[in-house]
């Protein structure tokens, strides 16, 4: 698994940095650390709708999620929903304990800590790297790997 899991995270950034090399003479969408801050809040306030298909929407279409409460790496759209319709049943609101922002020529990689509060009151803490990219006119999430701390 956690070579699963590494390979996807490899693929994820490869498909950001090969995409950024393919538009090197493209124009670089102008962010900022705080702007790519605020992809996180966006992903979160989709949470709030309790709709998979809302969330799924920051997602490029060849996106790779290695969910937080799930083995299993979901590529598709379809698949991404499915397993948003189990996890929204809890009512997750992400808060972001730490983070690194990284920017280059239309991608961006957002990695750090966060907790999950769930409805019942428990909390979930979690390691998480978001990859994005900017294309036709929008950032989307490329790769989000999302795992829960390991025990102490």
């Amino acid at each position: 698994m956690h070579t699963i899991i590494a390979a996807a995270l490899v693929l994820g950034f490869v498909q950001v940095q090969s995409a950024a090399a393919a538009t090197e003479t493209a124009t670089c969408a102008p962010t900022s650390e705080a702007e790519i801050a605020k992809l996180f809040d966006r992903w979160n306030t989709s949470l709030a709708t309790l709709s998979p298909q809302e969330v799924a929407k920051n997602y490029s279409e060849d996106s790779v999620l290695l969910a937080t409460l799930s083995d299993k790496p979901r590529l598709t759209q379809a698949e991404r929903i499915d397993y948003f319709k189990h996890f929204l049943v809890n009512e997750p609101k992400g808060h972001i304990d730490s983070r690194d922002v990284k920017i280059g020529c239309n991608w961006a990689v957002d990695t750090g800590t966060y907790t999950f509060t769930l409805k019942d009151g428990s909390k979930v803490p979690a390691r998480y790297t978001y990859t994005y990219e900017f294309k036709d006119s929008a950032w989307l999430i490329t790769s989000h790997h999302s795992s829960m701390m390991p025990e102490k």
